[in-house]
């Protein structure tokens, strides 16, 4: 896909259709424009962001924004063409050109907008650009090695780091965690089984039980011995952790699996292979893609083609094409990867956007984005049945393909969305948001709450694993996803039902000490709180509620001097950082929607974060926004979504303008 510069950040931005496409439904929507007040503005910079993103919309009727993560993403692509044999200059070249423009003065990459340097993201992107010829004495290539040997070298990386590097004799397998295949044969039942893992995660280590077993070894171009603080001695040991400790004892049974990796009966192993292969084949998507994500993509690919599957093999194409849609080129030539799409979140969020902020209701474009939700509806089971194997399916994933895995946070907002629209077909909707009310219903977790993609994925042991050092593995519920459910029970007339009172229950004993809510999916503590308080009020918790002056009065302590809110990645690991960090549109609108839920509207903190949002907006209607608000894993893999910036402002604008949300009696 091409894509344009999105202003002074040089960051790619989603393609905006040509003037002929639905020129007449972009210009059916003229609200009054007026300055002046803080109202005045609010609707001035309601009107102009409304009128952008109207035009942003793709003519089948869906919205993408680019999705930004870092350059771990573009090294490993480099990895996989350069393992297959496949690398060509051009796209090397162009790869090269955007890694080296993330590299920071300190020499080093980060994996947020001005995140401290990231040890295993520099050694993969420095060894992309030895791919790429630049030569280790070059100065940013130097200077990144210093560091890195200055950090503890490859042997300091994360797990997944040092696999790659194996690939290519960099590192021993002998010094990684085990993986066996045979764990295919787990039962649901047994501690680690790949269930027991989250659906990311899962998708990921089967098609690695296939490359630890085999162990495969590439001739390597260079050396790196530059990268090791002595390298006469690159792997240097470390004491195991006591035996009475979780660390200890998975430390240990790692050791047993590299016994067991010398004596495995063949047969065994070769069946627990064929048996991996089979359960990723079948999980292919329609585009060749795996999750609609990245990782699993590359890793499937990988144990395929050393099972045998030729590069030609229809899988392994259709793979291979799969993974070059991933690929933003931007104007200056470069090319950057994104770890996942997500049009139908996009989407979804683009049309509650435009609704509260007062676009008819039976809008052509809004019309046009229903009918492409509506068609992308999962209508068959995926692995989410293991738990649940009697709920009948319904619901939406993230990506544009991405059957296997639906998620409940997007089921959920798309049923907002549907909700919001006066469609010529009002029965077809309806019956699309009773199977989604139906299966989000039946995917709540034994403690009341809903995680992203399963039910009850809290299992302890996932994450004790060696192998298990980058990010979560596993999915258990989280306050935004269930804020997002009992928003859409509320909206369904489903508040009373016990389930969502349970819901909300757990919501109020997750409250923070503090006052805020914490993040799962979006950074951290204003992107709880924005998801929790209109949820509560939706479902009827009065303004007045204890739980929802804590939320207001913390909200009101964290606003920013120029009436902003931001929120830094570090709250992950720093509790200090909660609330804290430079304003951001999209983190200004969570803590707006928060506070006009709560009854706030005429708060001195609401009108100057209005008034922020109004100065700060560009005259084309967009927001400047290189700051990450989004999250993979909390701290460990950060996402700017490039839409955020306009769809969140947005639906807080039109809230302060309109009085509320849209009123959702549409789709009854």
């Amino acid at each position: 896909m091409k894509a344009t510069t999105d202003g002074s950040t040089g960051a790619p931005a989603p393609r905006a259709p040509s003037a002929s496409d639905d020129a007449a439904e972009t210009t059916a929507y003229t609200p009054t424009v007026v300055a002046g007040d803080t109202m005045a503005a609010a609707r001035h910079a309601t009107t102009r962001a409304t009128e952008h993103l109207l035009a942003a919309q793709d003519s089948a009727g869906w919205w993408k924004g680019t999705l930004e993560t870092n350059v771990t993403m573009d090294a490993e692509d480099l990895l996989l063409r350069q393992f297959l044999g496949i690398q060509d200059r051009g796209t090397t070249e162009a790869a090269a050109r955007h890694i080296r423009a993330e590299q920071r003065a300190d020499n080093t990459w980060a994996t947020f907008h001005e995140g401290p340097g990231d040890l295993s993201a520099t050694i993969e992107a420095y060894v992309a650009l030895r791919l790429a010829g630049d030569a280790p004495d070059a100065p940013h290539m130097a200077g990144a090695a210093a560091w890195i040997r200055g950090h503890g070298g490859i042997a300091a990386a994360r797990v997944f780091t040092r696999i790659w590097l194996a690939l290519f004799g960099w590192w021993r397998w002998e010094d990684l965690p085990e993986l066996p295949p045979e764990l295919i044969y787990f039962p649901q039942w047994f501690p680690l089984n790949i269930y027991d893992f989250g659906c990311w995660a899962r998708q990921t280590i089967v098609p690695l039980t296939i490359v630890s077993a085999k162990r495969p070894v590439r001739p390597a171009p260079f050396a790196l011995d530059e990268l090791h603080p002595d390298p006469r001695h690159p792997r240097p040991r470390q004491p195991l952790a006591p035996a009475a400790s979780w660390d200890g004892l998975f430390q240990r049974l790692d050791k047993a699996l590299h016994l067991y990796h010398k004596v495995a009966l063949r047969k065994l192993r070769g069946a627990a292979m064929r048996s991996a292969a089979r359960w990723i084949v079948e999980r292919q998507e329609n585009d060749g893609c795996w999750g609609g994500i990245q990782p699993p993509a590359v890793y499937s690919i990988i144990a395929l083609h050393l099972l045998g599957y030729d590069l030609d093999h229809p899988v392994l194409s259709a793979g291979l094409r799969s993974l070059d849609r991933f690929a933003v080129w931007q104007e200056d030539g470069s090319r950057m990867i994104e770890a996942c799409q997500s049009p139908v979140w996009d989407t979804c969020l683009a049309t509650i956007a435009l609704a509260d902020a007062g676009v008819p209701a039976d809008h052509p474009q809004l019309v046009k984005a229903v009918d492409w939700m509506l068609a992308e509806e999962i209508d068959r089971p995926g692995d989410w049945a293991v738990r649940r194997p009697q709920l009948q399916p319904g619901g939406w994933a993230f990506e544009f393909e991405n059957d296997n895995y639906p998620d409940i946070d997007d089921t959920a907002e798309v049923v907002l969305a549907l909700r919001r629209v006066r469609h010529p077909d009002p029965a077809r909707v309806d019956a699309a948001v009773q199977r989604a009310v139906r299966w989000n219903l039946g995917m709540q977790s034994k403690n009341g709450a809903w995680a992203a993609f399963d039910a009850d994925n809290t299992s302890p042991f996932p994450n004790r694993l060696p192998f298990c050092d980058f990010g979560e593995v596993i999915d258990p519920p989280s306050a935004d996803v269930t804020a997002h459910v009992i928003e859409m029970l509320a909206d369904v007339d489903r508040t009373h039902d016990p389930r969502t009172r349970r819901g909300i229950q757990w919501l109020l004993a997750e409250q923070e000490p503090s006052g805020a809510w914490f993040g799962r999916w979006g950074t951290n503590y204003l992107y709880g709180t924005g998801s929790v308080l209109p949820a509560l009020a939706a479902a009827g918790i009065p303004g007045s509620h204890p739980a929802v002056r804590r939320a207001v009065g913390w909200l009101e302590r964290v606003q920013n001097d120029d009436g902003g809110w931001g929120e830094d990645q570090r709250s992950y690991q720093d509790e200090k950082w909660a609330g804290r960090g430079a304003s951001t549109a999209s983190q200004t609108g969570w803590a707006l929607m928060a506070l006009l839920a709560a009854g706030e509207r005429d708060s001195e903190a609401v009108r100057r974060g209005v008034r922020w949002l109004a100065d700060t907006q560009r005259a084309d209607g967009t927001w400047d926004e290189p700051y990450f608000t989004g999250t993979g894993f909390p701290w460990d893999f950060s996402i700017n979504y490039h839409l955020y910036r306009q769809v969140f402002p947005l639906t807080a604008l039109g809230r302060y303008v309109n009085g509320g949300p849209a009123g959702a009696s549409l789709g009854a």
